[in-house]
């Protein structure tokens, strides 16, 4: 049985790459394998947000989660925020990374740029988030990291630190965790943009669906995207990104592959394409806001979230103990 984790930020409602890029996996995964999924708040203060949304995100996510499918009971499912063991490993971790590897990394670089050209108002968060992440994933000794191509980065530099501690300090304290990528749907694009990744902080919303969005507003946006002009269904990213993204969509949530889509709209348009991929999209949404109203009622998911992190704050505890000794550091609390 494989150890797997994966979290997901809080900084806004989860969105349909979300989905089909992580949840829809560990829902999958979840009978099979030991699985920690946490609810990344901590990561979510890299960037300005009000405390009152992150409390409200938090909330929210624990729910759709359990709509999507995650079982509390099979699954770790917990706040990482509630384990302090984790900013706790990432300072270590911190110690035992360098500048310029952190400066490196893709997303620090495009978001940073967001902030600001100036260093001087960028965020320290946004530099050691790969820690933390690090962090994450070591300190329940993971064997997988489920996430998409645009984090294998992160899984690279997580591998590296991990190689480089138990090396200078002659251990196996730290297990090499492996890369694994989704066979299909690991990078949603936006719709308006199909260049880039659908996220949650786009500022367009029209290019992003979220999984609270109004069924009626999906419909308007999965219409609405971006195609182009050849007005042929085929699968090519480089010429026909929009129509590749979504054909991507439409094989992850209907389970027919790209060739047998291609195949029944070879005499079709773009128009019935995206009328077809819209129904399917809004069933499946459709049930999971309904899953989430009945989440949101469910008054034993606080209880079984309090299990979860007692059981995952005993582990890291134990962690944090074993690395501690190893440093030549006391631990006793």
């Amino acid at each position: 049985m494989k150890k797997i984790i994966s979290g997901l930020q809080a900084t806004d409602s989860l969105t349909l790459g979300n989905y089909i890029g992580s949840i829809k996996s560990l829902v999958e995964l979840q009978n099979e394998n030991n699985l920690y999924v946490f609810i990344a708040d901590l990561h979510s203060i890299t960037v300005p947000i009000d405390p009152k949304d992150l409390e409200k995100n938090r909330k929210s996510i624990v729910c759709l989660y359990k709509a999507c499918g995650l079982d509390f009971k099979k699954s770790k499912i917990f706040y990482q925020s509630s384990i302090i063991e984790h900013s706790h490993l990432a300072y270590i971790l911190m110690c035992h990374s360098n500048l310029g590897e952190l400066n490196r990394m893709n997303q620090f670089k495009s978001k940073s740029l967001k902030q600001s050209n100036k260093t001087e108002t960028i965020p320290t968060g946004l530099l050691i988030y790969p820690c933390l992440m690090a962090a994450d994933i070591l300190l329940y000794d993971a064997d997988i990291v489920p996430v998409g191509s645009d984090q294998k980065q992160h899984i690279e530099l997580t591998r590296i630190l991990a190689d480089r501690f138990n090396k200078k300090y002659k251990s196996k304290i730290f297990k090499i965790p492996e890369f694994y990528p989704p066979k299909i749907g690991g990078r949603i694009m936006d719709l308006l943009d199909p260049t880039v990744k659908m996220s949650k902080s786009s500022e367009n919303k029209k290019g992003t669906i979220f999984l609270l969005d109004k069924i009626e507003d999906i419909r308007k946006k999965i219409m609405g995207s971006k195609t182009d002009s050849l007005n042929k269904v085929n699968f090519d990213i480089e010429n026909q990104p929009g129509v590749a993204n979504l054909l991507t969509i439409y094989s992850s949530l209907s389970g027919l592959s790209i060739k047998e889509i291609e195949k029944k709209y070879i005499n079709k348009n773009y128009g019935d394409l995206k009328k077809d991929l819209a129904e399917i999209v809004c069933k499946v949404v459709e049930d999971i806001q309904k899953k989430y109203n009945d989440a949101k009622n469910n008054k034993n998911l606080d209880k079984e979230l309090k299990l979860n992190s007692s059981v995952c704050k005993k582990e890291a505890h134990n962690k944090i103990k074993e690395i501690h000794k190893i440093l030549g550091l006391e631990y006793e609390y």
